[in-house]
């Protein structure tokens, strides 16, 4: 989610807006009016005053931060008053495993600072020296420091005041001795950093200076992995609602076809694709985007391959690769139950992301999206989850590619066991003027590239990311907010077409899923588009959704029986206690909002005036629910406790006569 990213109504004034920024910016005599010179600026006195002023607009969408800006600082040389050579090295042999914790240890430092910090950059041939032909193309970091300028961005840094004993020089090395005693020594630190196979090799970079005047100190040897062919971060996703068919994507640094094995011995040759900077978006205006340039990273090869002649809601193992490149572990899956059949257990929530297992910074991270996926995952292995629904802000790697590694790594223990569908957000796909509703650059200019690729879903055609399947007692409806949705619209065809076709005698619930919402008490001048509720909210209750769950605002809030901003009708309590909807007795859906997956959370305001809201709470937590034929049980899961903060039943008589049920519009 960011502050633009809500509202149709606001886009003119935010494109006027961010268009004379640009040029103001891009063409006036700026360039030497802002240095980051000293380590002493503040976050803001290296940003032109226009950026600075507006930093809070810029904020979510660049993820404005010291870090987030390496990249375009001037990059000096540190003062050496140092006679000692310094050195870098990490405590690994040159080959890398799949996954490891190294330690990288600094030494020779003669006066230790808390400006001191080691980045880790891939691929190790990366200039981290100057860009300096490169200035125009960054305005949307809002950084504009005198040239030269880093030209490729650290995969993650780490200070090493992390080290206690850094500081206060604990960790002593005897440089020169006289008369049998030292008379001179240097410091050393240690900071461990966690690394995945992202396949390109990686080095790690000393700099002084801190993030606001970064100067090279010194530079470890290059470290390979040693498979960068290695079939990886295998997840599974469903094809179509029989529950005999199942999907397994996996990434690997070869291109030539993989296998999956499943069954006790059958078979299924990959499908192998890739994207490249070229596919990468930018903007009209001559702006490179970060995916485009300094935060693309080698995605490698997407192999994906269809397992078919499954049984629904059984065990079954399957391992992926191949004899040349080697084989992932074997993996037990479940595919979920039939469109049709009786019972369906579910997780589902939005806005997940990732974020570091060391003390190192990265570019965007979540910070609840760790505990979330580890409390998932004891729910996954106790065998309790039929599928999983990620709505929207995936991975936010946001046009630094390399973190959709990080983020699949994260996710493999859910992912890779129960089917993981997904819907698209505007951190996937929004990217100024590329032909979605919001004039934003949200995704980094992925423009939804990378999301697809790795999260094919069945979908109607390439950049149609709204499709529809059954699980159980369910029929879901997936939409994509961030693509034109008016009534003349080919995607508001379909949602109209979709939901007045599912027969209700089979699967008496209708779930309707997409990622900004109709209904939030989050302040924000732009929380919701009102255009998107006047064209799509009448066909809600024209189909008798039951459930509409959406994601963008980042906590819980579940409504009334909502419709036009009004309570059509209220839950009453069962015996004990929850909150029971009657949808024998049908009026409108309850909305929602489940984005409390991980990016830092919105907080409600102290009073909230809106009728319709009954519950709201600021937790990371995941969304569970239980369908049978006849009631939905719904709640919200902390993931820190593990305790449900929030129950609600939808209940309703299932006739066994009823028919395919038409509604007109």
């Amino acid at each position: 989610m960011g502050p633009f990213s809500s509202s149709t109504n606001s886009n003119w004034i935010f494109k006027f807006f961010f268009i004379t920024q640009i040029l103001i910016l891009s063409f006036g005599p700026i360039f030497s009016s802002s240095s980051s010179s000293s380590s002493s600026f503040s976050s803001s006195s290296s940003l032109h005053p226009l950026i600075a002023e507006s930093q809070a607009i810029h904020q979510n969408y660049t993820a404005i931060s010291d870090f987030r800006l390496v990249n375009r600082r001037k990059l000096g040389d540190c003062l050496d008053l140092n006679p000692y050579q310094q050195t870098i090295n990490v405590s690994t042999g040159l080959k890398l495993g799949d996954e490891e914790y190294v330690t990288v240890t600094v030494s020779g430092v003669l006066f230790p600072s808390k400006g001191d910090w080691i980045g880790m950059i891939s691929p190790s041939h990366s200039d981290v020296k100057s860009c300096p032909d490169a200035a125009l193309n960054y305005v949307q970091t809002g950084d504009f420091s005198s040239l030269p300028l880093l030209c490729h961005y650290p995969v993650k840094a780490a200070f090493l005041s992390n080290d206690p004993d850094y500081l206060s020089c604990k960790k002593k090395e005897c440089k020169k001795h006289k008369q049998g005693k030292c008379v001179a020594t240097t410091c050393s630190g240690s900071v461990s950093f966690h690394v995945i196979n992202i396949r390109t090799d990686i080095e790690f970079v000393f700099f002084g200076g801190g993030f606001l005047a970064p100067c090279i100190v010194a530079r470890s040897t290059p470290l390979s992995f040693s498979n960068p062919n290695r079939p990886l971060y295998g997840h599974i996703s469903s094809v179509d609602s029989s529950g005999a068919s199942m999907r397994v994507t996996w990434v690997s640094g070869d291109d030539k076809p993989q296998q999956v094995q499943y069954d006790g011995g059958k078979t299924q040759t990959s499908q192998v694709t890739t994207f490249t900077q070229n596919d990468m978006c930018k903007s009209a205006l001559i702006v490179s985007s970060p995916a485009k340039d300094f935060g693309w990273h080698d995605p490698g090869f997407i192999h994906s391959a269809v397992m078919t002649g499954l049984k629904p809601s059984t065990t079954f193992t399957y391992r992926y690769g191949s004899d040349s490149v080697g084989w992932s572990d074997q993996i037990q899956f479940k595919p979920p139950p039939a469109g049709g059949s009786e019972e369906l257990k579910f997780l589902a929530f939005g806005d997940m992301g990732k974020a570091p297992r060391d003390v190192s910074v990265e570019h965007y991270i979540q910070p609840g999206s760790i505990s979330v996926v580890e409390a998932m995952t004891e729910e996954v292995k106790s065998g309790n989850v039929d599928s999983i629904f990620h709505i929207g802000d995936i991975s936010y790697a946001t046009g630094f590619l390399v973190e959709w590694d990080y983020f699949l790594h994260l996710i493999s223990p859910v992912a890779s066991r129960v089917s993981y569908m997904t819907a698209i957000g505007n951190h996937e796909r929004d990217y100024m003027e590329l032909g979605d509703l919001y004039f934003s650059p949200d995704s980094g200019g992925e423009c939804g590239v990378p999301y697809e690729t790795y999260f094919p879903m069945p979908t109607q055609a390439k950049d149609k990311p709204w499709y529809s399947i059954e699980q159980g007692s369910v029929h879901f409806t997936v939409i994509s907010t961030e693509h034109d949705w008016k009534k003349n619209s080919e995607q508001h065809q379909w949602m109209k077409k979709d939901m007045a076709s599912v027969d209700r005698s089979k699967t008496p619930w209708l779930i309707f899923m997409g990622h900004r919402p109709m209904y939030t008490s989050s302040p924000g001048l732009f929380g919701v588009d009102q255009d998107f509720i006047n064209e799509v909210e009448p066909l809600l209750v024209a189909n008798k959704v039951d459930l509409v769950l959406f994601g963008h605002v980042h906590n819980y809030e579940r409504t009334c029986s909502v419709y036009r901003n009004a309570c059509l009708a209220m839950p009453r309590k069962d015996e004990s206690g929850i909150d029971t909807y009657d949808h024998n007795n049908y009026t409108a859906p309850v909305h929602t909002v489940i984005g409390m997956a991980g990016f830092v959370l919105d907080k409600f305001p102290d009073s909230v005036n809106n009728s319709w809201s009954l519950e709201r709470i600021s937790e990371f937590g995941y969304f569970r629910g239980h369908a049978t034929k006849e009631e939905l049980k719904l709640e919200l899961v902390n993931a820190a406790t593990k305790k449900v903060e929030d129950s609600f039943r939808i209940t309703k008589k299932q006739d066994s006569s009823s028919r395919k049920l038409k509604i007109g519009h």
